[in-house]
């Protein structure tokens, strides 16, 4: 037993002496641990590289070139770079131009049969539908003959001019100068219109090297007026026609329908026409209120000559028969000594209102007591102060009269308006003034222009208001202006009227393109 005991303990040594180095090199490598861990700590964190080589230093080969410049370890670490680069370059595929074959020219009786049968553009140079190649039957000739004339259509281009345009033409300089001097003692040249068709004939010439002699010269100068230039031996000779025209106004109506503009266009009106009917009735009525079944009723100033042309001008009556409300009738009419206005069919003027602000922007300091920006104490704020952009125009309020322009100490430029019933205004801090003492403004025109001139500390307008002779809030005034017709001007304004609707229906349809009534 004793024996066995030993034999089978016999490995208990062996175990305990195992167990004893494993804990022993368990205790080293944690012993070392410690150590390294120290290390770290003493050196601060994010550093643990440098810890880890003082510990087992060896050989960095990417190098940080933004820290230690000029040490040992930053040029190694710039050789290689610079190693780096140049193996790179040297080893770069080299790029060099490969040449191509370029095609052979076309010959040219194969480039002039491509032209007239491709199917291209003119711009391109494409000849299809002006002419034929010729066919290898066809023989050039020696001398080929010269047409006798040449008739051309050509027209007056957008900021062209007469001269420019027959020197294009083919016309010589000389006749083409003699020809404006023609025709600008008939009609202003710079009254010609873009877009005037003129048709020209140029005669036979003696020599091919000169310029072909204009022989007629035919073209609209007017709705009522035809200017043609013929030639009569060796001088031209212009010949005015006359032309009757028939300037009876137009009269449009229809229904409303779905739209109030698209009936009023598919009725024939035009656009400008349409656009100013919509800004009459809006002053008497809100727009989107007009129901489908009402009725409008347009006359416009409409020019028509005996050729067929015709042209139409300004607005001068615009009609609403409304289904549920009453009976709009409105109608230009100029007062004597004013411009031409909106009137009801009972003669009083529609109601206008001034602007409520002089400039677009925000009110910054409204009227009464504040602590001056500028000043530094309390004190009365005497109207508005309205921020905008330096330069910004300011309009005025209501019609009125200058009562003064230029430089007021604390107001800086300043500009005072007198618009009659005991009402002022004053336009402060302008960086420039438009008009001029005495002159006659109306609403909306530029009086001045933004700036920060006088007791100011940025550009923006100061605006007063005074009735009688004392200070108001502007905010608290609204401008309405009215007028009435009295005397002459009424009977004179009635009588229009009354031949107005007199009128015969020109062209109307509804709101469905179907025609109601068509009588000239």
């Amino acid at each position: 037993m004793g024996q066995q005991q030993s034999e089978s303990g016999g490995l208990g040594p062996a175990l305990y002496q195992f167990r004893d180095i494993h804990a022993a090199g368990a205790a080293a490598i944690i012993s070392r641990d410690a150590v390294f861990q120290r290390q770290i700590i003493a050196r601060g964190f994010g550093r643990r590289s440098e810890a880890r080589r003082s510990v087992a230093p060896d050989l960095d080969l990417v190098v940080d070139l933004g820290v230690r410049i000029a040490s040992r370890q930053w040029l190694r670490g710039a050789a290689t770079c610079a190693l780096l680069c140049y193996g790179a370059w040297s080893l770069a595929p080299e790029a060099r131009a490969m040449p191509g074959a370029a095609p052979a020219p076309t010959p040219e009786r194969h480039r002039a049969e491509a032209q007239a049968l491709a199917i291209a553009p003119l711009a391109l140079g494409a000849d299809t539908g002006k002419r034929m190649a010729p066919a290898d039957a066809a023989q050039p000739l020696a001398q080929a003959p010269e047409r006798p004339t040449v008739s051309l259509v050509v027209t007056l281009g957008e900021a062209d001019g007469l001269v420019r345009l027959l020197q294009r033409s083919g016309v010589s300089a000389a006749e083409a100068a003699e020809v404006a001097a023609m025709i600008g003692a008939h009609v202003p040249i710079e009254q010609i219109r873009p877009g005037t068709v003129f048709n020209l004939t140029l005669g036979r010439r003696a020599d091919t090297a000169d310029p072909r002699p204009l022989e007629t010269l035919t073209f609209r100068a007017r709705l009522d007026l035809r200017l043609t230039i013929v030639r009569a031996g060796a001088q031209l000779v212009l010949e005015p026609t006359a032309i009757a025209i028939d300037e009876t106004p137009l009269r449009i109506q229809g229904r409303v329908g779905a739209s109030l503009y698209r009936s009023a266009r598919a009725a024939g009106a035009p656009a400008r026409v349409v656009e100013a009917y919509i800004r009459a009735i809006a002053t008497q009525v809100n727009v989107g209120q007009i129901g489908a079944g009402d009725l409008f009723d347009i006359v416009v100033e409409n020019r028509r000559a005996a050729s067929g042309e015709s042209e139409s001008g300004r607005l001068l009556f615009a009609g609403l028969s409304r289904a549920g409300g009453r009976e709009i009738r409105l109608m230009q009419w100029s007062v004597a000594g004013g411009e031409a206005q909106w009137f009801e069919a009972s003669g009083v003027g529609r109601v206008t209102a001034g602007l409520t602000q002089p400039v677009p922007g925000r009110i910054t300091s409204g009227f009464g007591y504040r602590t001056h920006p500028i000043l530094g104490y309390r004190r009365f704020h005497r109207g508005l102060d309205i921020g905008a952009g330096h330069g910004t125009p300011i309009l005025a309020t209501t019609d009125g009269v200058v009562a003064r322009a230029g430089w007021g100490g604390g107001y800086g430029n300043v500009v005072e308006l007198r618009h009659g019933g005991g009402l002022a205004t004053r336009y402060g801090h302008m960086s420039r003034i438009a008009v001029a003492g005495g002159q006659r403004v109306r609403q909306g025109q530029v009086i001045g222009y933004v700036g920060s001139t006088g007791l100011s500390t940025g550009p923006h307008l100061h605006y007063e208001m005074f009735r009688n002779g004392e200070l108001v809030d502007p905010r608290s005034v609204r401008w309405v202006s009215r007028s009435q017709l009295s005397g002459a001007d009424l009977e004179g304004f009635r009588s229009r009227m009354r031949s107005l609707m007199a009128l015969p229906t020109g062209a109307a349809h509804d709101s469905n393109r179907r025609p109601i009534a068509q009588r000239r």
